[in-house]
């Protein structure tokens, strides 16, 4: 057999370098602990990921639209916010679709800032965490919040409640994958995402509404992240105001460990789920092996710079700059 070329062995540690770290990393953990691969451990890792997760779904089309979402974190935290006070003031039954429309709503006015207006999504979803921060703390007047009764409330299903023997969360999170990951694959919509994302300028001259499209992305990413705030919320029936603060890292570090580009036009949303569960099998890991949690950060710095590298040597066929 041939040796393996110095290139080629690039091209596959560019496009699968990520899989081959994981798996690497599921082995020294397993030895290092035989529980880490147990049913029950397997159901928790999935099941803490599940919001995570649910964010992820909807950044992935936004990102494979050639654009950025960093409001993720600040808009999961408004959303517990608000559907744990409406609870107690109008009922869960009212307080869910309210908190659906106002959280949507912000994703709207993100979406038209983006998508009509033209204007820098880096820009505009940094300056929006700092401002739906503030709303967050505005809105509660800069307290917790909890429901007052919790032991006389249907709401906690969502978040503690199990189907077949199955956490709901992770009920939540495959039943969303599976439907987004239509929606991405196998539409008309969808294929304007790629198309919007791989060549923005072309996909106009196409015909494609580009705006429009971009626009419907921060909807859907809105609607994902009411969706992790309804879990988050249900799942303690309380929460800080700054419960999702800092999410919006872990989200985009998934999004492309899961291989959706920085620069648009690919991606998928089964490997964003594999994104998710690399982030909370490691994570987990590094807590059974005795590491303190903040090690976490650290580690997902180091796998979004690696991410990061490997989505760029993926695009010029080489893990090396040529010109460096």
């Amino acid at each position: 057999m041939a040796p393996l070329n110095k290139e080629r062995l690039g091209r596959v540690l560019a496009s699968q370098g990520i899989l081959i770290a994981f798996a690497v990393f599921l082995i020294v953990f397993t030895i290092a602990n035989p529980k880490f691969l147990s049913v029950d451990n397997v159901l928790s890792v999935v099941r803490s990921s599940a919001i995570l997760g649910v964010m992820a779904l909807g950044v992935t089309f936004v990102v494979i639209s050639g654009n950025l979402d960093l409001s993720v974190g600040s808009m999961m935290s408004f959303s517990t916010i608000v559907v744990l006070d409406l609870h107690d003031k109008i009922g869960p039954l009212m307080a869910i679709p309210a908190m659906f429309a106002m959280t949507m709503a912000l994703g709207a006015l993100i979406g038209f800032l983006v998508g009509y207006l033209r204007l820098n999504s880096l820009i505009v979803t940094l300056g929006m965490l700092s401002a739906i921060h503030g709303l967050t703390l505005t809105y509660s007047g800069g307290q917790n919040m909890d429901i007052a009764d919790k032991e006389g409330t249907w709401f906690g299903v969502f978040g503690q409640g199990t189907a077949l023997g199955i956490p709901v969360p992770i009920l939540i999170f495959a039943l969303l994958a599976a439907v987004l990951g239509l929606v991405l694959g196998k539409t008309a919509f969808g294929r304007k995402i790629y198309a919007v994302g791989g060549n923005g300028t072309a996909a106009t001259f196409s015909g494609i509404r580009r705006a429009r499209t971009v626009f419907n992305c921060y909807l859907i990413s809105s609607a994902c992240v009411a969706t992790a705030g309804l879990i988050q919320a249900s799942r303690s029936l309380g929460s800080q105001n700054t419960v999702g603060q800092g999410l919006e890292l872990e989200v985009l570090a998934a999004v492309i460990l899961g291989g959706a580009s920085l620069l648009g036009g690919s991606g998928t949303i089964f490997k964003t789920v594999i994104g998710v569960l690399i982030l909370g099998f490691i994570q987990n890991g590094l807590l059974l092996m005795g590491l303190q949690f903040y090690v976490q950060f650290v580690v997902t710095w180091v796998i979004i710079i690696l991410a990061v590298w490997l989505d760029i040597a993926a695009k010029r066929g080489k893990l090396w700059s040529p010109i460096a």
